[in-house]
């Protein structure tokens, strides 16, 4: 359903044209992930749900995919107005 947006966050990724949020990163190093499993879990990834965020309008993307070890894994993610890739939250499924 999603298709042409999760090709391009896996884009992002390969590019490394993204940025982490603080809360992202605070996130990751609770659940011990590396940014590795957190680029695998959107490279392997697919969009289990798209959500418009009530304050902005934005639309954020919920990405369920696998870490480096197949462990599951969930990404938050958005574009920001410059076009950026923005993850907003990670976590261990």
């Amino acid at each position: 359903m999603f298709n042409r947006i999760l090709v391009e966050l896996q884009e992002s990724i390969r590019n490394r044209d993204y940025v982490m949020t603080y809360h992202a990163r605070k996130e990751m190093n609770e659940d011990e992930l590396s940014i590795d499993d957190v680029e695998q879990g959107i490279l392997s990834g697919e969009i289990i749900e798209r959500q418009k965020d009530k304050t902005t309008g934005e639309w954020k993307y919920r990405i369920n995919g696998e870490t480096l070890s197949a462990e599951g894994i969930e990404v938050i993610t958005k574009f920001s107005i410059t076009g950026k890739l923005v993850i907003i939250t990670v976590y261990v499924l």
